[in-house]
């Protein structure tokens, strides 16, 4: 991302498989920029259908060699949590994701779709025939201001699954997988982080359970093991990525040991194979807060063997120390690269960035605060 790295057209080709067993190696992609779009729900998907808006959005965005992760998309009628949030359950899911996965592929772009269920992060209203959201545990959420910092959102008592239940939710994953691969998308990112069902499972201030997925270490990480090994079978482990988040408290689910949690991932996650593991940075405990913290991804980017993508508040000085330094291999910018859709090239030149509008980022507006900011002039 240094101005030698990362002007177009001389950037330095990375092979996300580097740190790959060889096995696990995907010789046809070949990343030109450590700089990847992260997920980001905008909720502009009406009806859980992802939209023609969505083309340009990303088409914009998208870069020779360049990766984008697609918003949180839900894996099934139980996942929903928000409104205008798209899914990948039906056919007519599928179909309208793919003119938007064609368009990033026009433009030599590698594209995942990040899989995910909102678990007890959700109400009634979002749920088949009005049923409690279905979760690691009946607790339910405290109602939590939203993003817009108007509104209030508030959740339903959730339903604790059981324990033969489980396999159903996992093999909702592995379809959406299998849907996602239909649609023409590259691979899926496993949503694991932030509060939602998968992290529900992971954190033991959320986890109550006392079967085997619940009570120790090892059983609050089964699920989400079970999940990673269902996607692998289904499309290739060179297709697979997890984002776990384990410091964080987002939707009150934090944990008592987040370190040892990370590590334990990392390190059974290797058997695997998978292509990469996306972790957020300890510094983000809340919703779009940096705080001051002595933990550190490293020792989790130690043991892991594959590829390494960190995200959490990074600016470009940040994120050239990171990748030079060998702490991650690929940095996920969000904010930025919603509100400079030549992001890559920006940091490649050092120029200005466009400021964005949080008060734009979930409007269902298709235009305004979506496909409106400005590209760098030719000339700049």
């Amino acid at each position: 991302m240094s101005k030698t790295e990362a002007g177009a057209g001389t950037l330095r080709q990375v092979l996300v498989q580097s740190r790959c067993s060889p096995r696990t190696r995907w010789e046809d992609l070949i990343f030109r920029t450590e700089v990847v779009h992260a997920p980001m729900t905008r909720q502009k998907s009406f009806g859980g259908i992802a939209q023609p808006h969505a083309v340009l959005y990303h088409e914009q965005r998208a870069t020779k060699g360049g990766f984008l992760i697609a918003e949180a998309t839900a894996i099934s009628e139980t996942a929903q949590g928000y409104d205008g949030t798209p899914g990948i359950w039906t056919k007519e899911q599928v179909d309208a994701w793919k003119p938007i996965v064609d368009a990033v592929h026009a433009k030599g772009g590698i594209f995942f779709c990040q899989i995910w269920h909102a678990g007890r992060v959700s109400n009634c209203r979002f749920q088949p025939n009005g049923q409690a959201p279905i979760s690691s545990t009946d607790k339910q959420l405290k109602p939590q201001m939203r993003a817009n910092g108007i509104d209030m959102a508030t959740f339903s008592t959730p339903r604790r699954l059981e324990t033969h239940e489980i396999s159903s939710v996992i093999n909702d994953f592995k379809v959406a997988a299998r849907n996602a691969v239909e649609a023409g998308f590259d691979g899926v990112e496993i949503h694991g982080a932030h509060g939602y069902l998968i992290d529900q499972f992971l954190k033991d201030q959320v986890n109550d359970r006392t079967d085997k997925y619940g009570g120790s270490l090892e059983n609050r990480c089964r699920f989400a093991l079970e999940v990673v090994q269902a996607v692998a079978d289904e499309i290739g482990a060179d297709k697979v990525g997890i984002r776990i988040s384990p410091f964080a408290n987002y939707c009150e689910s934090s944990d008592s040991n987040p370190e040892a949690l990370g590590l334990h991932m990392a390190k059974a996650l290797n058997k695997f194979g998978i292509l990469y593991l996306h972790m957020v940075e300890p510094r983000m405990i809340k919703v779009g807060e940096r705080a001051e913290t002595p933990h550190s991804l490293r020792p989790m980017r130690d043991v892991f063997k594959g590829t390494f993508i960190v995200a959490g508040g990074y600016n470009r000085e940040e994120g050239n120390e990171a990748i030079s330094t060998r702490y991650a291999d690929l940095v996920a910018y969000g904010r930025w690269f919603l509100s400079n859709p030549d992001l890559p090239r920006r940091f490649g030149l050092d120029a200005p960035l466009n400021k964005y509008n949080r008060d734009t980022f979930y409007t269902p507006d298709p235009i305004i605060g979506y496909t409106d900011y400005p590209f760098l002039q030719a000339d700049d």
